[in-house]
């Protein structure tokens, strides 16, 4: 049985130190090394060793019993939530490792809700219960407070499946028909193991125990009961299925790319489909464990290898029978432009950050040409840092950052309103009309189409919404992208004889545009949601804060000798608040930030006039239309365009 655990903690809780030990106790490593000494095997990166964090995430292979795992320790600093969220999708069951002492922290609550959302079962180790202050019972009504009333300890579970009258009653509870066979026959080991593994599985119990992976007390019993509750299920016997997980380059700038097999076999020399248009040859497949390969030729369902031969094949992007791209939640506040030296060629500079973008699709690596820079959007300033030894070492571009920008959005509000776009330069010929309306807040941009076949075909309405969906679009108020909007296929008009390639893309576009003058829009701005635990004589100063940041709290909690504030603020004036957090509370209270969406700008105006966006310079979009008479073309504005329209 195959089978892919991930590793999940808030910086410093230990999840290194615990994949460490559970490598040493299943003889995939001989020495188990210590993040404080440098030596750990999957933090081994120059850039991790120096700063003692986990930044990339990375597999370890072990044999335990009758299973083959693949252990994937995922980085623990949120500036890096986009590379640990990508890994969540290759994943069976996941470790959340949280500490004795420290409790539930921000980065685990984020953690918790990528994995619910991803439907990944979840096991609770409590780790570092040897120190100080470790105080095991606290932490586990945090959990059940904070995160799941579903969590259950399990340290008495045995492998035949008998287990403590507490914890049967626990898992009776959760499965109507094993509460009916307690109630009437009482209990069976091995009816109860069997629904404790699917109640696992399908994410209906949390499992939990205790133990200190540094001290390697609990770690082997945590394993024992981590193999026996989970259960995999994987189908060599169906046609290639498989998701890219992450793109490397290796030290010969050999383009690696990651795939976890979900169905069927992979074999070299296989020719693999992806996209649409894309039909590659595999010429070598590796299985990494650390910064060692070996090199197979064949892989089966259920394992995580490395692929040479995918030239375009995209993070997320799904192989062979899979068509559906993975969809991600982290998504990056801030931009920054790279500062670099100007005798260098522009052009060389970009190639090397695009490498960075393919191996991490988040930043989002963008040139400007009018003003030949190039900016990264990113989720912090350690991982700045981070990007600036990487292009100095693989490289050798001495480059910093100018200082990071909000990355706005805009959206509209009130009434819908009806755009038109018309596009009828000489030999070409498309209108359509768009309906735009407010959509709920953070939820995207949606699309649907009530437009009568007899008025544009199928294929010409999938031709619209696949143009709408192929980039942000330019909002009116700062050029930001537009979000929160559904928009509605009305109707449109082709020409038999006219009607080419990308007439309906220009059409489609000046249609939005057009809709986005006509409307009321608004500038949204990312929010923080947070999470502060103070002592109480701090609750005065702190709340003055949050609503000198222009933030929202909710009722405060106070526990004994603290208090737990929770709330959204913007993020442009809460970015740099931890120094002074620190300072009011003496460095005793927690300061627990995590991006929470976008929400109405708290000064519009002020933004708005800063960016000096020119909504008619703009050489991307136009909101006038292009009708045709005697043989010229001739443009109307979009004030003027709705009375010359064709099909109204």
């Amino acid at each position: 049985m195959k089978k892919t655990i991930g590793m999940f903690a808030h910086v410093d809780a230990g999840k290194t130190t615990l994949a460490e030990q559970l490598l040493y106790q299943t003889d995939a490593i001989r020495h188990r090394g210590r993040v404080d000494h440098k030596d750990t095997f999957l933090d081994h990166h120059v850039i991790e060793k120096q700063r003692g964090i986990t930044v990339f995430a990375e597999q370890a292979r072990f044999t335990y019993r009758n299973s083959d795992y693949y252990l994937i320790d995922t980085p623990g600093h949120v500036d890096f939530s986009p590379e640990m969220e990508r890994a969540i999708a290759m994943m069976d069951a996941a470790i959340i490792i949280v500490s004795a002492v420290e409790g539930v922290e921000g980065h685990t609550e984020t953690v918790w809700s990528l994995l619910k959302k991803h439907d990944i079962p979840v096991f609770f180790f409590i780790n570092k219960i040897d120190r100080t202050g470790a105080e095991q019972g606290r932490v586990l009504k945090e959990i059940r407070s904070q995160l799941t009333r579903d969590v259950c300890d399990i340290a008495g579970l045995q492998e035949d499946g008998r287990m403590e009258e507490e914890l049967a009653e626990f898992i009776a509870e959760r499965d109507d028909e094993l509460l009916e066979h307690y109630m009437e026959d009482g209990y069976e080991p091995v009816l109860w193991l069997e629904t404790m593994q699917k109640l696992v599985h399908e994410g209906g119990i949390f499992p939990c125990m205790n133990g200190s992976a540094l001290q390697d007390i609990g770690v082997a019993e945590f394993l024992q009961r981590l193999d026996i509750l989970t259960i995999t299920h994987y189908q060599t016997d169906k046609p290639f299925a498989g998701r890219v997980y992450k793109l490397r380059y290796d030290e010969k700038g050999t383009r690696i790319t990651f795939i976890k097999v979900l169905a069927g076999t992979l074999k070299v020399r296989d020719e693999v489909q992806y996209g649409e248009e894309f039909f590659e040859k595999i010429t070598g497949i590796r299985i990494y464990s650390g910064n060692k390969f070996t090199t197979v030729n064949e892989a089966y369902a259920g394992d995580i290898v490395a692929v040479t031969g995918l030239s375009e094949a995209a993070a997320g992007e799904g192989l062979g029978t899979l068509k559906e791209p993975a969809s991600y939640e982290m998504v990056s506040a801030l931009k920054s432009k790279v500062l670099f030296d100007r005798s260098l060629n522009a052009k060389d500079v970009l190639g090397y950050f695009k490498k960075l973008d393919a191996e991490d699709p988040s930043l989002n690596v963008s040139w400007e040409e009018r003003s030949q820079d190039i900016h990264f959007h990113v989720m912090g300033v350690i991982q700045l840092e981070v990007i600036k030894q990487v292009a100095h070492d693989r490289f050798g571009l001495d480059i910093s950052f100018a200082e990071p920008e909000i990355l706005y959005r805009e959206t509209i509000d009130g009434p819908g309103v009806v755009g038109y776009g018309h596009f009828e330069p000489l030999g070409h010929y498309a209108e359509v009309h768009l309906k735009l309306e407010p959509g709920p807040r953070n939820s995207g941009i949606s699309f649907e189409s009530i437009c009568h076949p007899n008025d544009l075909e199928i294929g010409t309405q999938n031709v619209i919404r696949t143009h709408l969906f192929e980039r942000d679009h330019h909002g009116l108020l700062t050029g930001s992208p537009v979000t929160d909007m559904k928009i509605t296929l009305l109707t449109g008009r082709a020409h038999n004889k006219h009607t080419s390639g990308g007439d309906f893309r220009e059409a489609s576009f000046r249609a939005l545009r057009q809709g986005l003058e006509k409307a009321r829009n608004i500038l949204l701005e990312p929010f923080y949601e947070f999470r502060i635990k103070i002592e109480v004589n701090h609750i005065r100063r702190i709340l003055t804060d949050i609503q000198t940041a222009h933030g929202s709290f909710d009722t405060p909690e106070t526990h004994d000798n603290y208090t737990i504030i929770t709330g959204k603020v913007p993020v442009a004036t809460f970015i740099n608040y931890g120094p002074e957090f620190a300072s009011i509370t003496g460095g005793k209270g927690t300061l627990n930030l995590v991006l929470a969406g976008y929400y109405p700008c708290h000064n519009q105006d002020e933004v708005i006039e800063q960016i000096g966006y020119k909504k008619d310079a703009d050489p991307d979009y136009s909101s006038s239309s292009i009708f045709c008479a005697k043989g010229h073309g001739y443009t109307v504005p979009w004030d003027e365009a709705e009375a010359e329209m064709h099909c109204l």
